[in-house]
């Protein structure tokens, strides 16, 4: 899997599942304050990265995950 198809399905599951505006949407965005995910969300994330990807996520993998292109890092290292 290539990291663009990482994030192009990782993009389609916040617009489809997150209702995430696509203009919103930039590797620069937080995940808080601009997509506006709060901690609920980030457990329906994780659901949806797993059943997505193959992959498990820990509270941990998030410490250093702020914005969109920390995440799309965070989903590629796991998936390679």
């Amino acid at each position: 899997m290539t990291k663009q198809d990482i994030v192009e399905k990782i993009n389609d599951f916040l617009i489809d599942e997150f209702e995430v505006e696509e203009d919103d949407i930039a590797s620069d965005a937080n995940l808080k304050e601009t997509l506006g995910l709060d901690s609920l969300d980030f457990v329906d994330l994780v659901v949806a990265v797993e059943s997505n990807f193959g992959v498990k996520l820990v509270g941990e993998d998030f410490v250093n995950v702020l914005t969109l292109q920390n995440f799309y890092d965070l989903i590629e290292k796991k998936v390679g």
